[in-house]
């Protein structure tokens, strides 16, 4: 093939990559194919994609940009002003909106996906403490409610949408609101009714991840390791709200002793939970 032709196929080719006319796998295939051996390619970054895009753009993308951005613009201006019901409309558009986009864009782009998902959930814990502090909801109880609301949320979408880490925030969310009930609830504890208010959660979540493997693993895994964390979640609280802090190294290390010895011991069964 005659050398310049080649080129201008490479360059049209590489042009299709950075407009996004055909998937990028494909691009790469037929560039595989019209390149030498050891002829560079041309990089496609994100500005080259980004020019690209502003280049080829209509007016009607324009002004729908432009639209939106102002519309978001008036929104945080004017947000404290707004009804309170219309506030709370507005913060659970925001975050289904964003999580709706980022569901959609996990089949182009997983990183980018998760990132998005993972704003939508930062935007509904902020939203719903902003929204309590600007109405002087400032109880424990309030701030406790919507972070359990949260957990919930994040089990359910995490298991929906196979998030494994989401899932695994959602329990971590559920602890911290179970640790707040008992430091608003319980005066001076002892030693072992801390370890007991949390020492039976650890091991329930035990047994439902050995119920749950036989259908899903991924569930199965992220239980074991929220039964994992329950079981050091007594010294944890220990140290964030005890006063009497007495013994709680020596309580850690016979914890670590008796949980690896757990562990080893039942490493056939538990290995193919998670595996």
């Amino acid at each position: 093939m005659d050398q310049e032709r080649r080129k201008t196929i490479v360059r049209e080719i590489e042009h299709w990559q950075r407009s996004k006319l055909l998937p990028e796998q494909y691009c790469d295939f037929l560039l595989n194919l019209y390149m030498e051996e050891g002829e560079t390619r041309t990089p496609v970054t994100f500005t080259g994609r980004a020019a690209v895009m502003v280049k080829g753009a209509s007016l009607k993308q324009w002004l729908l940009v432009f639209g939106i951005f102002s519309l978001i613009c008036f929104v945080f201006l004017y947000f404290s002003e707004f009804h309170p019901l219309l506030q709370i409309a507005v913060s659970i558009t925001g975050v289904f909106t964003l999580l709706l986009i980022g569901h959609r864009y996990r089949v182009k782009n997983e990183s980018v996906g998760i990132g998005l998902i993972g704003a939508g959930m930062l935007l509904m814990v902020g939203a719903g403490l902003y929204l309590l502090q600007l109405h002087e909801m400032d109880a424990w109880g309030w701030k406790a409610g919507l972070l359990a609301f949260c957990s919930l949320f994040w089990i359910a979408f995490g298991i929906g949408a196979r998030i494994p880490l989401l899932h695994l925030c959602g329990w971590m969310a559920s602890f911290l609101v179970y640790a707040w009930l008992l430091a608003n609830n319980t005066e001076s504890p002892k030693w072992f009714e801390i370890q007991l208010y949390w020492l039976p959660a650890s091991f329930v979540f035990g047994w439902c991840s050995w119920f749950f493997h036989r259908w899903t693993r991924p569930v199965a895994s992220i239980l074991f390791v929220a039964g994992a964390l329950a079981w050091f979640m007594p010294e944890l609280y220990t140290v964030i709200f005890a006063e009497d802090q007495i013994g709680m190294q020596l309580q850690l290390m016979v914890k670590i002793i008796a949980g690896g010895t757990l562990l080893f011991s039942l490493r056939k069964q538990w290995i193919a939970w998670v595996a």
